[in-house]
């Protein structure tokens, strides 16, 4: 299979992943749960994975990067610690529903920092606009997951530190792409998947915590157990319950190559796919292809359309030929009600460390076949 959907999820891991991941579950135990080895060596291994993520970020302290399940799961602590109801919050027009859903059922005031797409300084000025109404919070996402554009985050976080106002970044599509700087950008908090471009297996998440954050799940945390409310510190205070060992394993191990190879020429490698696919399907009759004049200002995302076709009929099409893609609204209805897209969708290609100028070409002339048909 050609797979194209690693903004989804990267398939393709580094062998190091699977391997520490298996060997986990059958040696590891619980940290902070006992004085026995499997415990001790599970604590030990926990805490390498948090200083390979500090690295990564530029997280002073260790004990701030908190595990999560996933980035959602990150994002409603962040969100439900600092917003209310009827909290002004400002958003881009390019969020997740993993930022939009808790923001609506926290019932708060939502304004909509919206601008063109792939148009950083027009974002810019309609966040600047926003927050000089007055703001409790903004919430923006680093990279939009349905079309890869990279948003103006250091400028968002220096108009936010200026004012005030705390910023929570989702960095679902930035974290092992672009760099990401957490102790550059203030941010109260940055939330990210570890099996996304940190390439750790499903059910892993990081959360940066630049301010003390309030509990979303109570329980036990092998510390303070005498009381009867959640420790007053990090990480303990978020992560009630058994940790998810095997997976902070594996996210170890692609934390580590991600740091290895280097955030920025896996950026490069990226961009030079998604360049060399964008105008192979601007060759394709029918084919819309929204990409970046600038290429600074998009990652290894990239969506499309085909004239007069349903989008999920052309992402089938292509799954029958081996090329996974991903077709739809991406969870992001809001990104795509910015770019004009809501009514269609599009299908979205999303590339990896692990692709290669060879399956473009495949996946090019499979789509000029569909679209010959």
């Amino acid at each position: 299979m050609i797979y194209l959907d690693s903004a989804a999820t990267t398939m393709q891991k580094p062998a190091a992943v699977a391997t520490a991941t298996a060997w986990a579950i059958n040696h590891l135990a619980s940290p902070g749960r006992g004085g026995h080895w499997p415990a001790m060596a599970a604590a030990e291994k926990a805490f390498a994975c948090r200083e390979e993520a500090a690295q990564l970020f530029h997280v002073k302290d260790p004990e701030r990067v908190v595990f999560t399940f996933n980035a959602t799961h990150g994002l409603n602590i962040a969100i439900k610690t600092l917003a209310r109801p009827g909290s002004r919050v400002v958003i881009s027009g390019y969020e997740h529903n993993a930022v939009t859903r808790p923001l609506h059922a926290l019932k708060a005031d939502i304004r909509v920092a919206r601008g063109p797409l792939f148009d950083q300084g027009a974002v810019l000025a309609a966040f600047r606009r926003e927050l000089d109404k007055g703001a409790d919070l903004a919430v923006c996402t680093h990279v939009s997951n349905v079309f890869g554009f990279i948003l103006p985050i250091e400028g968002i976080a220096a108009l936010c530190r200026v004012r005030g106002v705390p910023l929570i970044i989702d960095a679902s599509q930035s974290a092992g792409c672009v760099p990401v700087d957490f102790t550059g950008l203030g941010a109260a908090f940055i939330a990210m998947p570890g099996h996304k471009g940190l390439y750790g297996p499903q059910g892993t998440g990081l959360l940066l915590c630049g301010v003390d954050p309030a509990p979303l799940l109570e329980g036990g945390t092998g510390s303070e157990s005498r009381r009867q409310s959640m420790p007053d510190f990090l990480p303990d205070r978020l992560e009630a319950g058994t940790h998810n060992v095997a997976g902070i394993a594996g996210l170890l191990e692609g934390l580590r190559y991600v740091n290895n190879l280097g955030v920025e020429n896996i950026a490069a490698q990226e961009a030079g796919l998604i360049r060399n696919m964008g105008k192979g399907l601007r060759a394709i009759p029918g084919v819309t292809a929204f990409q970046a004049e600038d290429p600074e200002v998009q990652t290894g995302v990239l969506s499309f359309c085909m004239k007069g076709r349903d989008c999920e009929e052309v992402g089938e099409a292509l799954g029958g030929r081996g090329i996974a893609v991903r077709a739809g609204l991406h969870c992001a209805p809001l990104a795509h009600e910015t770019a004009g897209t809501l009514e269609t969708g599009t299908l979205r290609a999303s590339v990896s460390a692990f692709n290669t100028e060879r399956e473009i070409d495949q996946f090019l002339r499979a789509l000029g076949e569909i679209a010959g048909a």
